[in-house]
């Protein structure tokens, strides 16, 4: 484990100081990502979403300062939000003005890079098709695995090309839709996606396989069990058929 992926909302815009808190010098030793998007309501009482220019400024330089060392990369989180009921051209400007602050903020040293972190690819790449310009983000997250729909999934890798972001720095996510405690992930057997006999558990190879639907270098996951993180990390060595891959693909095509 390399990184450390968090939100400016998380845990009730508490996420950052908790960080700071109980990891303190051992930040320095992870990759650190955060998000933007997600702001405190009047009443403060719950989140509401946003592509506000200076609020998302606000937010990262606010989370530099509550974690005391800047984000390796800052994500726009879940813009799809303010595009979807958004005409094309107004959708378009908003994506360029909230991509143009984080490219300014990460020029300015507020950050190491910045990236879109989307669950649904389909609203931003409708909105780039419009012909948004100038955005080159250093990374992308999008949803990974066996549990994301074929249009979610095709739309996700449609953006990394329009975006001519590389597998390299395309990191996924939520590969277990929630939880490994899901009746599903006992229900299914995955063995037909190793390349050879391999002693591993179902969750593990979904867990592995996260990183190849999309194609990703990472995948965020969440857990407060060592064991289940010991296991998810060894994960990452399973041998994957790339023929099953392919077999998967054409029938969630079809």
């Amino acid at each position: 484990m390399r990184g450390i992926d968090t939100a400016y909302n998380y845990r009730g815009f508490t996420s950052h100081r908790a960080l700071a808190r109980v990891a303190a010098d051992l930040l320095g030793e992870f990759t650190l990502s955060t998000k933007v998007g997600y702001f405190p309501d009047d009443s403060g009482e719950r989140s509401v979403h946003s592509l506000d220019p200076a609020r998302l400024r606000d937010a990262i330089r606010r989370s530099v300062d509550d974690l005391g060392r800047s984000p390796d990369v800052v994500f726009l989180h879940n813009p799809e939000l303010a595009l979807s009921a958004r005409s094309g051209t107004e959708g378009r400007d908003r994506l360029a003005d909230a991509c143009g602050v984080l490219a300014d903020e990460a020029a300015a040293g507020w950050c190491g890079t910045w990236g879109i972190a989307t669950w649904d690819a389909r609203p931003v790449a409708a909105a780039i098709e419009q012909g948004v310009a100038g955005i080159q983000p250093g990374a992308l997250l999008l949803r990974a695995g066996l549990s994301v729909a074929h249009p979610i999934l095709t739309a996700g890798e449609t953006l990394t090309r329009m975006l001519k972001v590389p597998p390299e720095r395309c990191w996924g996510m939520s590969p277990f839709s929630g939880s490994t405690a899901d009746p599903v992930w006992n229900a299914v057997d995955l063995r037909a996606f190793l390349a050879d006999q391999q002693q591993c558990t179902t969750p593990q190879v979904a867990f592995r396989l996260a990183y190849e639907l999309p194609p990703v270098a990472r995948v965020a996951v969440g857990t407060s069990n060592v064991d289940h993180l010991r296991d998810l990390c060894a994960a990452t060595q399973l041998a994957i058929s790339g023929t099953a891959i392919h077999r998967y693909r054409d029938l969630i095509t079809g």
